[in-house]
């Protein structure tokens, strides 16, 4: 599913127009995205927890020579499912 069908979806489901489940799709990622920036979590209970996590750096190999690779330090943000998303899934 790519963003437009996503929010057709909203719209159906939500009984709203796509330009209004558009903005609130928009509106959603800016959140999560602006709450991740400042390294905050968003909590969805029973969906999931959108987190940052910190790597260490550490040594890697290239694939190609086998030759170790420094792998630097970085943060990324992880999404971690809750329990009613799981059960939906199984």
């Amino acid at each position: 599913m790519n963003k437009t069908e996503l929010v057709q979806a909203i719209a159906d489901k939500a009984g709203v127009s796509k330009v209004v489940a558009d903005a609130m799709l928009d509106a959603f990622q800016e959140v999560v995205t602006a709450e991740l920036k400042a390294k905050k979590s968003v909590v969805l209970v029973g969906f999931g927890t959108y987190q940052v996590t910190e790597k260490p750096a550490r040594v890697g190999r290239n694939p190609g020579t086998g030759e170790p690779i420094n792998i630097e330090a970085k943060t990324v943000p992880t999404f971690k499912a809750g329990t009613v998303l799981k059960r939906a899934v199984q």
